[in-house]
């Protein structure tokens, strides 16, 4: 299986500017990128007893999320990933996958208990994703948890099959039944002016890009933007 490595960072408004003006002179834009950018939107499955959330802070060497995602609101395009971590490093698996059979996995917010009936779509399709999706959905009861969703400006380099991200302006809800609306309301799951920074490679990151991000002033992070907003929906409720 091919793994690649992936770190992140927290970062702030000026090292953004700072770093895009530098990249931008060095590295491309990402297919996806409209005017620098895109919208990403996705949702986040887990079980009945929150594994993928207490695994991943708890740093559990091999484990593996589940996730739709779309872009720029687009919903002829729509994505059935697993993103699955090893030794510190990560591997994607990712099939495209109709906004029917998406509705269906999100109908009525998907509880856990409804998790097995609304899985049956799956069994249409061929790929093992789709197969795997199924049975995690039968036996663990998975099912849609959260909407993540976020502006990104990404960079690409072939040189190491570099992939730089600021993913900006996050935010989370709850309500996953509602992915298909155009403004879906999500709540910031980071201090204003704060964003992450990922930079992903294969087996090195060349020398001429490191420099660039050699600040001095990026702090590392471990947790995903799953768990931020898991977590951000326990803080609002222990304020209400």
């Amino acid at each position: 299986m091919y793994y690649r490595v992936e770190d992140k960072y927290f970062i702030y408004e000026d090292q953004i500017a700072y770093l895009t003006s530098r990249l931008k002179e060095i590295m491309d834009y990402d297919e996806h990128s409209i005017d620098g950018g895109y919208l990403i939107r996705s949702v986040y499955f887990d079980d009945d007893t929150d594994s993928a959330l207490l695994e991943n802070e708890a740093g559990v060497d091999e484990r593996e999320k589940f996730r739709i995602r779309t872009y720029e609101r687009d919903d002829s395009f729509i994505r059935l990933e697993e993103k699955s971590k090893k030794s510190g490093l990560t591997h994607k698996e990712s099939v495209v996958i109709s906004k029917d059979m998406v509705k269906t996995l999100l109908q009525d917010g998907c509880s856990a208990e409804r998790a097995p009936l609304n899985s049956s779509c799956l069994l249409n399709e061929n790929g093992f994703l789709f197969k795997k999706l199924y049975a995690k959905m039968n036996t663990s009861l998975l099912h849609p948890v959260t909407i993540v969703e976020y502006e990104r400006q990404a960079f690409v380099e072939k040189v190491g099959n570099v992939r730089i991200t600021f993913d900006k302006n996050i935010g989370a809800s709850e309500y996953v039944d509602r992915f298909f609306e155009e403004d879906v309301y999500t709540r910031p799951v980071l201090e204003p002016g704060a964003h992450i920074l990922e930079v992903k490679y294969d087996e090195f990151l060349p020398e001429y890009i490191q420099q660039i991000l050699e600040t001095g002033t990026l702090q590392r992070t471990a947790f995903s933007k799953y768990t931020m907003a898991r977590r951000n929906y326990e803080q609002i409720g222990e304020l209400l």
